[in-house]
């Protein structure tokens, strides 16, 4: 017989207390293993989606400025006929281009000009044509039009340049005239604080070069090292004079940051303001002045916007300075005074970005939108359901219920396991080869990528739909074909529909993951430059992960917010297909 006494203290001794003590600890590890990692997988799933909703905010507004324009018969309709065709072949360009000259009379030259045209986009003067057309009778009128500002414009405003600092003043500012050059002072040390700010941007651009003198250090120590393994004396010399001109390129940088942190450190000062400095600006009279030398004292400066009177001594005036060097931003010095003028002016209004989700493509970062990726989209899911959706099922009820148990139905359950593991793009490459090549299918249309996309997701749909069919009990089979139905009235009126919740489960999961598929489209012309919305499925189009793939590649800044935005777009209907497949789980899911 067993002992219980002697059980009972061999469970209550000191070594079987300490087992169950390590094997809790051991327990209270692995949970807490468990919790740091999904803390760490969700720390990095909200940096990364912080990251994109951030820049993506971006591109939820845009800029509006507000400008009288006159619409003069003579140039747009100079026979009176009223036709939206005649009117819309005038020459509304040059009308906005005349329109910013008499707004800024002072802006002159080419580059000037240049950067003047650039505060609008350039398709507000095709909007203002549709206007006028759809409108006749504005003809003639001067009008307030609202012309949508550039990405340039835009991206200043919304602070992508760095701000526009204004500094406080306290003295009184004397302007002293010299042709087009104006000799300014104040009566308080404001010029100092402002010249402070100018020798922090030198000590900035010092630290710049610095770090450029190291990456060519890095060259220097790399091609010796070269020269010593050289197998040749020609090799060794070349990797020689190369080290020597890194050398020198590194010394050159480092006695330019040397100059200017001397300068940055000196008192007081005296510093001709180029685009290589921080930039100073005077308001002052209703104008802007834009200083091209400072001191402690004052300085010189230039018109940029004329004064509304003639001032020789005020104290209503501004002092501002930029974050940024002219050079180190696309937005002049002369655009931010012009749109700090239009600002003060009240001309300025950003408004809800409703164009991204209503326009197709465009190279204009202002002028485009996601509209055109998802009809393009929209269609191609569409193919790609009504070519997989029903062959995949199709095919799963015959290898599930009708199919013999044989060699070749083991070596298509096992092709069909393979392609679901079989990299996208092949069957990008198979769609260009022979649906393009062979038969023929419109290249960029969402045919095309809907037959790609199909025979990516059949595999996928066809195992989900097995396992969903296999899920149901043999009872219901047993039961329908022993009140007479036939197997082909037990599958399709008694199995079928209760394994269709698992079916369009899985079948929403792979068109999931065919909506977020680039590489095969690529492969077959979908990343083509498309600005019409498709129509059909014959139409060339694009799709929302190609439009991500092709904005992000865009040289223009503002795109950057609006690849986030896309981004987000898709995310939002990859969320929404997968809502609905747990929803389908959820309501149809049967418990046997």
């Amino acid at each position: 017989m067993v002992d219980m006494t002697t059980l009972s203290g061999r469970h209550g001794d000191a070594a079987s207390t300490k087992r169950v003590r390590k094997r809790r600890a051991a327990e209270t590890r692995l949970k807490a293993y468990g919790i740091i990692a999904l803390s760490l997988a969700a720390a990095a799933l909200i940096a990364l989606l912080g990251s994109v909703f951030t820049k993506a905010g971006g591109a939820l507004t845009e800029t509006y400025l507000t400008l009288p324009i006159t619409l003069e018969a003579s140039k747009i309709d100079p026979d009176g006929t009223g036709n939206p065709k005649i009117i819309r072949r005038a020459d509304f360009s040059g009308l906005t281009k005349d329109m910013l000259k008499e707004q800024f009379p002072n802006a002159k030259g080419r580059t000037t000009r240049r950067e003047l045209y650039d505060l609008t986009s350039s398709g507000a003067a095709f909007e203002l044509a549709d206007k006028v057309a759809a409108d006749p009778s504005l003809v003639g009128q001067t009008i307030d039009y609202p012309f949508l500002a550039s990405d340039v414009t835009d991206l200043y405003l919304k602070g992508a340049f760095g701000e526009l600092v204004s500094k406080p003043v306290t003295g009184n500012l004397t302007l002293s005239r010299n042709g087009d050059t104006y000799l300014v002072s104040s009566t308080a040390d404001d010029f100092s604080k402002a010249l402070d700010r100018v020798k922090e941007g030198l000590v900035a651009e010092a630290a710049k070069l610095r770090g450029q003198a190291r990456l060519q250090d890095n060259g220097v120590v790399e091609f010796r090292r070269r020269a010593e393994v050289a197998d040749t004396a020609e090799e060794r010399e070349k990797n020689e004079r190369l080290a020597e001109a890194r050398a020198a390129a590194r010394d050159a940088l480092l006695a330019q940051a040397d100059d200017l942190e001397t300068r940055a450190a000196a008192e007081g000062g005296d510093e001709v303001l180029d685009e290589n400095n921080r930039s100073v600006l005077i308001s002052v009279a209703g104008g802007w002045l834009k200083m091209t030398r400072i001191t402690p004292n004052g300085g010189l400066a230039e018109a940029v916007v004329p004064m509304e009177r003639a001032v020789e001594a005020t104290n209503a005036w501004g002092l501002h300075t930029t974050d940024l060097p002219e050079a180190s931003r696309k937005v002049s010095d002369n655009q931010i005074i012009w749109i700090e003028q239009l600002k003060a002016q009240g001309r300025v209004d950003v408004v809800f970005n409703t164009r991204f989700f209503t326009a197709g493509d465009s190279r204009e970062p202002e002028l485009a939108g996601i509209w055109g990726a998802v009809a393009g989209s929209f269609w191609t899911m569409l193919v790609t359901f009504l070519l997989a959706f029903p062959t995949g099922v199709l095919a799963a009820i015959y290898l599930e219920e009708f199919a013999p148990k044989n060699k070749l139905t083991d070596f298509v359950e096992v092709n069909i396991n393979n392609l679901a593991a079989v990299p996208s793009i092949v069957f990008g490459l198979l769609g260009l080869s022979v649906f393009l090549g062979v038969f023929g299918v419109p290249r960029s249309a969402p045919l095309a990528g809907g037959i790609v996309l199909a025979l990516m997701t059949l595999p996928t749909i066809i195992i989900a739909a097995r396992a969903a069919i296999r899920a149901v009990p043999p009872s219901i089979r047993d039961a329908a074909v022993g009140l007479g139905a036939s197997p082909l009235q037990c599958t399709f009126h008694h199995v079928l529909p209760l394994a269709m919740p698992g079916i369009l489960t899985g079948t929403i999961i792979g068109m999931a993951q065919a909506l977020g598929e680039t590489a095969p489209l690529i492969m077959i012309g979908m990343v083509a430059f498309i600005v019409d919305i498709p129509g059909s499925i014959t139409d060339s189009a694009s799709v929302l992960p190609v439009q991500v793939f092709r904005w992000s590649d865009f040289p223009e800044r503002a795109f950057e917010a609006r690849t986030s935005a896309a981004i987000c777009v898709l995310l939002f209907f990859l969320v929404v297909m997968n809502a609905i497949a747990v929803i389908l789980r959820k309501r149809f899911e049967r418990r046997w």
